[in-house]
């Protein structure tokens, strides 16, 4: 098979496995400390086997440890807003990842902005407000803003790993887990945390097929998949996402939830093929110029 069409179905099925956390959170019974920790644990042992298998290095220096850090508050914020708020709210709202990364670009690295770039945070902030229109729980309202949180640090990891080496993010990954894994599995002791045949196997599932897996996929698509095909593909995540626990739990987002997150999607994605486009024109100048 050709390797870019290869890499564009590894990440498809990348995108596909990590829509099932949901899902698979909303069926266990235990806290989202709880569920986050296991989770990570078990995600840290498939990356590892993975390591050891294809003889992959990682280093650990003070990127890694940032980017760690960053990386256990998202995995946090996300499984606690999908207790909170229903799942279609939590990953549409994690998927602004992209524009908070454009605004701590702008602030930190003093880059420009574009007249795209801030039409596209327009949009997503009126997506977003659609979200607050709903006859939420405050439970809801307060998963809504831990969702947007999660998103911010999502943002704040992939800044703090731009042009890291391979190593280095590996070892920012792995950091990742262990650090969720060392917060969140104590509460296990504290809180309720039956143990079924059902809770078991859901945690299982999270800590492989919806985050170790999906991590080997994106590590070997990454060398030939397109950024734009990447962009594109990731919005597959917060459309199979409801879709599942609509399926399994019934749960179903409201109706101004429902065009919010239409908005979002579309203004995010819209935005990454600008970038895309704005990109490839930038090297086709250079290339000329040179």
């Amino acid at each position: 098979m050709d390797p870019k069409r290869k890499a564009i179905l590894q990440m498809l099925l990348c995108a596909t496995m990590w829509s099932t956390a949901g899902i698979f959170i909303k069926l266990i019974p235990w806290s989202p400390f709880v569920i986050a920790g296991w989770r990570s644990l078990i995600a840290a042992g498939t990356v590892l086997f993975f390591f050891k298998l294809w003889k992959i290095k990682f280093r650990f220096n003070f990127r890694a440890v940032l980017n760690g850090i960053l990386m256990c508050f998202t995995f946090l914020a996300f499984v606690i807003a999908n207790k909170l708020t229903t799942a279609a709210n939590a990953i549409v709202l994690q998927f602004t990842a992209p524009l908070f990364l454009m605004a701590f670009s702008a602030i930190l690295l003093h880059q420009k902005f574009h007249r795209a770039d801030i039409a596209a945070v327009i949009a997503t902030m009126g997506g977003i407000a659609l979200f607050f229109f709903d006859h939420l729980k405050p439970g809801y309202l307060l998963g809504n803003c831990v969702a947007i949180l999660a998103g911010a640090f999502m943002a704040g990891m992939y800044l703090g790993l731009g042009n890291a080496d391979e190593e280095t993010r590996m070892g920012g990954m792995l950091l990742g887990h262990l650090f969720t894994a060392a917060i969140g599995i104590p509460f296990t002791f504290f809180t309720p945390a039956p143990v079924t045949s059902a809770a078991v196997l859901c945690i299982l599932a999270l800590g492989i097929i919806q985050l170790g897996i999906p991590y080997i996929l994106l590590t070997l698509s990454s060398e030939n998949c397109p950024p734009l095909a990447c962009s594109l593909l990731g919005a597959v995540e917060p459309l199979l996402n409801p879709v599942w626990v609509f399926i399994f739990n019934g749960e179903k987002p409201g109706t101004f939830a429902l065009i919010g997150g239409a908005v979002v999607i579309a203004s995010v994605t819209s935005w990454c093929i600008w970038q895309n486009k704005n990109s490839s024109a930038a090297v086709s100048e250079e290339s000329a110029a040179a």
